[in-house]
């Protein structure tokens, strides 16, 4: 298997000398600008396909049209460009009693038998199951958060789908995957939406600003368990990700700098979706860290991190591979830090030189990049011309099948990248995910309304509306339920399953459901409006739209031929009345060719 998926690879990887207009060598590793001279549409379209989500034929040829230094400043200082999206509409789920939320069911039972209230719910005063709207309560909001969180991938991804600012929401979610951040764990959606906010609004600012507000971020304290760092007993988590994943890389640091860095974060903490410092749970000790001695608060300990030339190296180099290529040279990674240094890790400029870089537009940046599976459907439904993501298939199932569901990263690590997005099996996926796009399934169950049913909900619900009491609906399958409690319904604090039920029901009540239109796709229009008359006229419009590296002219006349077949005419007005689900087909066929999987 490992080395079929080396074999893919490296196809992908040989079309990249086919690429015409691909800056000579030697502009590999040079920092220099492009000459205006050297701009094209096709370096405007590996510009947009790098620094957004690709272009369509519009602003292809709005962005060639300018200079390079003002194609790449309308990206980057994209602050200017006026745009109005809507703010994300929350489902209204959420109330004041489930704040703080139990760290488990049995500590939420738990708190409600020795206080008599948890959750905002008292406990029953007598009878059966006195604990079961508490626990209720605690899986409800399990499944509300998630189901939350996955309308909040939606809409950010509407946000990606539409923005005229591209690199807004291109770094948002580089910075998703950097500062790792999981709703598995968080299981508060209002937390997740608020450090999508903060990332946006920081996304090319100064990292010393990012930083502080990641470490002071109540999704990443809840994350990374800054409620247990406590002086006399800190917690190392957030210390050693900071050093090790967000701002120095392994080997810059030791394991006493780890310790004593924890010490200096001790207290910091939330309260609801407020960051909170307690004086008294926090270490104003001596501390030395990195070499510094001294009562080093977390603000001064990352001000440490950032005097080091290795952390501008780090997250230059980061920038770098997710924006340029994954190789990068060691005298590039010293002259990357060196230039976010001289920038006083300002983002934004470093970017600007980056993407005027001979390196970004060189031979071995152009087409090189396998595509993330995000930025592959967006930019595919972008290039498409669609205004809304669809519902149908599932944005959120297809990324995740994909191997990459906003909201929820792998881990703190956050998701791999380059050719760990393919395999034999990943590239069925993305195949299939374009079919299903341009030839909606019938049979499409929207799975935010209907349970996964690991805890046998919908047999519960069918025994429970029939009038069968409540021991025998929730018996499990393949378990005998006793005499005794056939005759008496069982005596218990609560009863998981009914809870699961109970709290999957008012759920989906609460929630707000995802819209579920197919693609609204109008392929025939698109082929009309570009003027094509010929069926290799629209073959070869479909191709320079969607696809960033050329085909060979064997493909592009097989590809003709195909459409040709399936309208019985190469005359596009002969076939006018009936193109659109031949053009469906040539479309499937294009974007299933592995080089699509290149940016």
């Amino acid at each position: 298997m490992n080395s079929l998926i080396r074999i893919i690879c490296a196809l992908l990887l040989m079309v990249v000398s086919a690429i015409p207009w691909a800056g000579p060598a030697d502009w590999q590793d040079q920092l220099s600008q492009i000459p205006a001279k050297d701009w094209s549409r096709a370096h405007a379209a590996h510009l947009l396909e790098r620094a957004g989500f690709g272009g369509t034929p519009s602003e292809l040829e709005r962005f060639s049209a300018m200079s390079p230094v003002m194609a790449v400043r309308t990206l980057v200082r994209y602050q200017s460009v006026r745009q109005s999206l809507p703010p994300f509409e929350a489902s209204g789920a959420f109330d004041p009693g489930l704040d703080p939320f139990s760290p488990s069911r049995p500590a939420a039972t738990e708190k409600a038998k020795a206080e008599g209230e948890a959750l905002g719910v008292k406990v029953k005063p007598q009878g059966n199951r006195r604990l079961q709207q508490v626990a209720d309560r605690y899986l409800y909001w399990l499944r509300v958060s998630k189901l939350e969180s996955q309308r909040i991938g939606y809409w950010w991804a509407n946000r990606m789908l539409v923005t005229q600012r591209p690199l807004e929401e291109k770094m948002t979610l580089f910075w998703h995957g950097h500062f790792a951040t999981s709703d598995e764990k968080v299981r508060d959606y209002r937390k997740m939406l608020k450090q999508n906010e903060m990332l946006r609004a920081k996304a090319t600012g100064n990292f010393r600003d990012l930083l502080i507000a990641v470490a002071q971020d109540p999704a990443m304290l809840a994350y990374l368990d800054a409620a247990v760092n406590v002086k006399g007993a800190p917690n190392e988590n957030f210390a050693r990700e900071i050093m090790e994943l967000f701002s120095m890389g392994v080997g810059n640091y030791t394991e006493e700098d780890i310790r004593e860095a924890a010490r200096a974060f001790t207290g910091w903490n939330y309260q609801g979706l407020n960051f909170v410092i307690n004086p008294a749970q926090h270490d104003d000790g001596s501390k030395t860290v990195l070499g510094e001695r001294g009562r080093f608060d977390g603000v001064q300990v990352i001000d440490i991190i950032l005097s080091k030339p290795v952390t501008a190296e780090f997250i230059a180099t980061r920038l770098y591979r997710y924006f340029v290529r994954e190789e990068i040279s060691p005298e590039m990674r010293v002259k990357l830090g060196q230039l976010l240094r001289d920038n006083k890790y300002e983002i934004a400029p470093f970017l600007e030189a980056l993407f005027l870089s001979k390196d970004f537009y060189a031979e071995a940046s152009v087409g090189t990049r396998i595509k993330p599976p995000v930025e592959l459907v967006v930019s595919t439904y972008r290039k498409m011309g669609l205004r809304e993501i669809p519902g149908i298939p599932d944005f959120n199932e297809l990324t995740d099948a994909m191997g990459q569901k906003l909201l929820f990263p792998p881990n703190v690590a956050g998701w791999a990248s380059g050719k760990s997005w393919i395999t034999p099996g990943l590239l069925l996926v993305r195949g299939n995910f374009v079919y299903d796009t341009v030839f909606p399934p019938i049979d499409f169950v929207a799975k935010d309304r209907v349970p996964d049913d690991r805890y046998g909900i919908v047999p519960v619900a069918d025994k429970l509306a029939m009038g069968v009491d409540i021991t025998t609906a929730t018996k499990p399958d393949g378990k005998e339920v006793t005499s005794m409690s056939m005759q008496n319904d069982r005596d218990e604090d609560f009863n998981t399953r009914l809870a699961s039920y109970h709290a999957w029901r008012k759920a989906i009540e609460k929630v707000k459901p995802i819209p579920r239109a197919p693609a609204q796709l109008d392929l025939a229009k698109l082929v009309r409006d570009a003027g094509c008359l010929t069926t290799q006229q629209a073959v070869d419009h479909l191709l320079m739209r969607f696809l960033v590296v050329p085909v060979d002219a064997d493909t592009r006349t097989k590809l003709a031929e195909l459409l040709a077949n399936d309208l019985g005419t190469n005359d596009l007005k002969l076939a006018d009345s009936y193109m659109e689900d031949a053009l469906r087909n040539t479309l499937h066929v294009i974007l299933s060719l592995p080089i699509y999987q290149l940016g």
